[in-house]
């Protein structure tokens, strides 16, 4: 039974940073391409980031400078640094995997609040 279970997020100010964290299980995570993806009340999900197998990033642009996906397989774990937040970066945030394709099964999400 495939689970992905994400973490991390909060209430933070403009300019600030967060660590999201994904532990999956019930996928061989090790050959998994993984993502992070994230919604804005209102708006279409959208992928910010990527890894694949072996650990070679992709970002979004509206991402690419501040944040990092980074992955480690013996903890079956997927990561996404956050710097420099602004209130656009307000959204749930999901991770998923591929190995062909993006799944259809979606965690809960973490949500993310940046805001004075």
């Amino acid at each position: 039974q495939v689970r992905l279970v994400e973490s991390g997020g909060g209430l933070v100010q403009p300019g600030g940073s967060l660590t999201l964290s994904c532990g999956a299980s019930g996928i061989i995570f090790s050959i998994c391409r993984m993502g992070w993806f994230r919604q804005a009340p209102g708006k279409e999900r959208e992928l910010v980031a990527s890894i694949t197998s072996d650990s070679s990033p992709n970002y979004s642009d509206s991402v690419k400078g501040r944040f990092t996906i980074s992955r480690d397989n013996a903890k079956n774990t997927v990561y996404l640094q956050m710097n420099s937040l602004t209130p656009e970066d307000t959204a749930v945030y999901y991770c998923n995997y591929a190995v062909h394709y993006w799944s259809t099964y979606w965690g809960q999400g973490t949500q993310v609040t940046v805001s004075s």
